[in-house]
């Protein structure tokens, strides 16, 4: 009777390291998942934050290039000066 109990007490153990083989090896691939996710989000930040400085460098390189395209407004002419006859000496 003591040899079924040790062979009992030995399947138990190695079932009970088998789960606890499984369950480190699935910390270790949720660790590594989760690192994995990490860097694709700061990757992602850090592409998103180069693409909104490209997008406003291009945008204000075509404002200027649009200011510089678009004709100077034209001067406005000054009136003719209407001398007033009280003023004007022989008048």
């Amino acid at each position: 009777m003591d040899d079924k109990s040790d062979d009992a007490k030995a399947r138990a153990e190695r079932q009970f390291n088998k789960r606890e083989e499984r369950q480190r090896e699935g910390d270790q691939a949720r660790a590594d998942s989760d690192a994995r996710a990490h860097a694709v989000n700061e990757k992602t930040a850090r592409l998103k934050g180069l693409r909104l400085a490209k997008e406003s460098a291009d945008r204000e390189a075509a404002e200027a290039t649009a200011a510089a395209k678009r004709p100077a407004e034209p001067r406005k002419k000054q009136p003719k000066l209407i001398a007033d006859p009280d003023e004007v000496k022989g008048g």
